[in-house]
């Protein structure tokens, strides 16, 4: 009796397990774009040696699941169209809906590529524009990994409508609306960019290992995700040890931490505003608690008060005196609290601030002016050293994106290898800023790198030059990281079917992601345009072709077939010049346009040997254009030593 009901139900799961899902990879769903007049690859998993046929567009293919379940197949290309039905059929039969064959675009970077419409400067009137049933967006989730992935994290392609566009990358939005005015085609925009991550970690394991300052980390990096969080704990903590000595980090109680007494004499310091991660806590996600004695008079101390926290990466909580004040998550969101009146105490008073760190970057950041107590008698800085000690640590689920070189190109790139796309766009650089002599080789081999990824060696590889940033007052042409950066992405127009969008024009001195991203996205799709043959006219801005030192002047020569040179409004003095002698300590230079030249001269440097423009953080104040509007890159005429040369990955 137990036999006859026995085998039934072995014969039904023997049939399940014969006939598995047929499933595509997770970078192909509904309302999705493929690359039109290229062939089309398409690949998932089935059961073991199942044969599958699979229809998009009139376009058909067999392909027969391998051992490990995985199949793949190439279809004829097709032109721009749609929309169409993808059909793969086997044991079961997956449809995709609403297909589309137009030009994607592979979006890279950090958080300026990543940044979302909904937060930028046109925002609002973008997000209530009519539906444009002709861009669609993929946002690939971030996943860090020790091993190239074959998949993607789960997600969905999107179409930009009311609702759903608030989501997209606004400069690749702004790129695909610019570009489809011309085109007319269908575009697809495949966002990879994450937030704070360095350029190393978007190189393959291959191209890393041909650098020699990134092949030492590469080869010793642990097999697996699991392995790498046992290995970052071990470096870790003794870390921790060694900057909070005789502080333990193991059965500590901190709830007595925001008291309003000097509990924390023993504690070491860090300044803020500034990342822990640069103050001797690198690698460290988790708890911090830092607290600050703050002396007050009795004006000071009477009524309410506001407590400004800059910002903070990414939560915290806020005590003054003992008693909580506030608290919130959001690492770009500004922190002010009220301090209710009679809190405040004349002589000593304890601020302390519990900031939980979820990865990246950790503690209090922005600018020193928005550290403050601000008091019924005036506003008292809270910059400079804070005590400091560290709670608890989190446990890493496995790496983050800049632990290692090629962490992010694994877990993001790799799972697209096999897709035809028209072109890269790519706004990343600020976190490179320490090393930016460095990264003019690290550039030219991450661009050659994606372009033997996505198997095309003229693949188009355009990007953004980075926007101007940091005070005024903090500018000086002989040594600023950034202006070091941006002549190092410029180095890569040597190769070909690359371009460059300067925004050193559209930055914002007091934060680092500049909500203007409209321009940046239309100077990327002129340069597009000019690589497809719609536009004749290259979109560079003025480019420098020769210089000549001439006595007390200093001569600078252009290609102006683009309509000349002036400035950005008309009648303003030429900004943004300067000059060296063979002293090589630079001035201020005053300028004059001579037809395709830029004429310099200072009374400090009587004989110049060499020029300088917009070579600093901030070039904002440059103000030479071309013909057509577009900004003269920053640019210098020297070949002496760069302040970061010396630095490299890992040193």
């Amino acid at each position: 009796m137990k036999k006859k009901t026995f085998l039934p139900l072995l014969l039904v799961l023997v049939a399940a397990t014969a006939h598995a899902d047929v499933r595509l990879a997770e970078v192909f769903s509904d309302h999705m774009v493929l690359q039109r007049d290229q062939p089309l690859n398409v690949w998932g998993q089935a059961t073991p040696g199942q044969t599958l046929s699979i229809d998009l567009g009139g376009r058909s293919g067999t392909a027969r699941a391998g051992t490990d379940g995985r199949w793949r197949v190439q279809l004829a290309p097709l032109p721009a169209g749609g929309p169409h039905r993808l059909v793969v059929k086997g044991d079961q039969t997956v449809t995709l809906n609403d297909v589309l064959i137009g030009d994607v675009w592979l979006l890279g970077g950090q958080s300026n590529m990543e940044w979302p419409l909904a937060q930028t400067d046109t925002g609002p009137q973008e997000m209530a524009s009519p539906q444009n049933a002709q861009l669609r967006h993929l946002r690939v989730p971030h996943r860090a990994s020790l091993k190239a992935e074959a998949e993607i994290a789960p997600a969905r392609w999107v179409v930009a409508e009311p609702g759903r566009v608030a989501e997209f990358s606004a400069v690749g939005y702004h790129f695909a609306k610019q570009l489809q005015v011309v085109q007319g085609v269908p575009i697809g925009l495949i966002n990879t960019a994450w937030g704070g991550s360095m350029l190393e970690t978007w190189m393959s394991r291959e191209a890393a290992l041909r650098d020699p300052d990134l092949a030492p980390f590469v080869q010793n990096l642990p097999a697996d995700n699991a392995a790498f969080g046992a290995t970052l704990a071990q470096r870790t903590l003794p870390r921790i040890a060694a900057w909070q000595p005789g502080l333990p980090l193991q059965g500590v109680d901190a709830a007595g931490w925001s008291a309003a007494s000097d509990i924390d004499g023993n504690w070491p310091t860090m300044k803020a505003p500034g990342n822990w991660e640069g103050q001797g806590l690198p690698g460290v996600d988790g708890v911090v608690w830092m607290r600050k004695r703050v002396e007050l008079n009795g004006a000071q101390a009477a009524g309410a008060a506001q407590l400004h926290l800059a910002k903070v990466d990414d939560c915290d909580e806020a005590w003054v005196n003992g008693q909580r004040v506030g608290g919130q998550c959001g690492w770009d969101q500004p922190r002010r609290y009220t301090v209710p009146a009679g809190v405040l105490r004349a002589g000593a008073n304890w601020i302390a601030v519990r900031v939980t760190d979820n990865g990246g970057g950790g503690g209090i950041h922005g600018e020193a002016a928005e550290l403050l107590l601000d008091t019924a008698a005036g506003a008292v800085s809270l910059a400079g050293a804070w005590r400091a000690r560290v709670e608890k640590v989190a446990a890493a689920a496995g790496p983050a994106i800049n632990d290692a070189p090629t962490l992010g190109h694994n877990g993001l790139i790799a799972p697209l290898q096999g897709l035809s796309v028209r072109g890269v766009l790519w706004y990343q650089g600020e976190e490179n800023g320490g090393r930016a002599a460095a990264y003019a080789d690290g550039f030219k081999r991450l661009i050659q790198d994606w372009r033997a990824q996505f198997a095309d060696t003229k693949l188009p590889f355009f990007f953004v030059q980075l926007a101007s940033w940091f005070p005024l007052a903090d500018n000086r042409p002989d040594g600023n990281s950034w202006a070091e950066l941006r002549a190092s992405q410029a180095a890569a127009l040597a190769l070909p079917h690359t371009g460059m969008a300067t925004a050193i024009d559209v930055g914002d001195a007091v934060d680092i992601h500049p909500r203007n991203k409209r321009t940046v996205g239309q100077r990327l799709a002129g340069l597009a345009m000019h690589e497809l043959g719609l536009r004749a006219a290259p979109a560079t801005g003025p480019r420098l072709t020769g210089h000549q030192a001439k006595g007390s002047e200093f001569e600078l020569r252009f290609d102006t077939t683009v309509g000349g040179l002036r400035t950005a409004r008309t009648g303003e003095p030429l900004r943004g010049f300067y000059v060296a002698g063979t002293d090589r300590r630079w001035m201020p230079a005053e300028a004059r346009i001579d037809g395709d030249r830029i004429v310099l001269r200072s009374a400090a440097v009587a004989a110049p040997v060499a020029a300088r423009y917009a070579w600093v953080n901030n070039a904002s104040e440059a103000n030479v254009v071309g013909g057509d509007g577009l900004p003269l890159p920053p640019l210098r005429t020297d070949d002496w030593p760069l302040e970061s040369a010396a630095r490299r990955y890992g040193r």
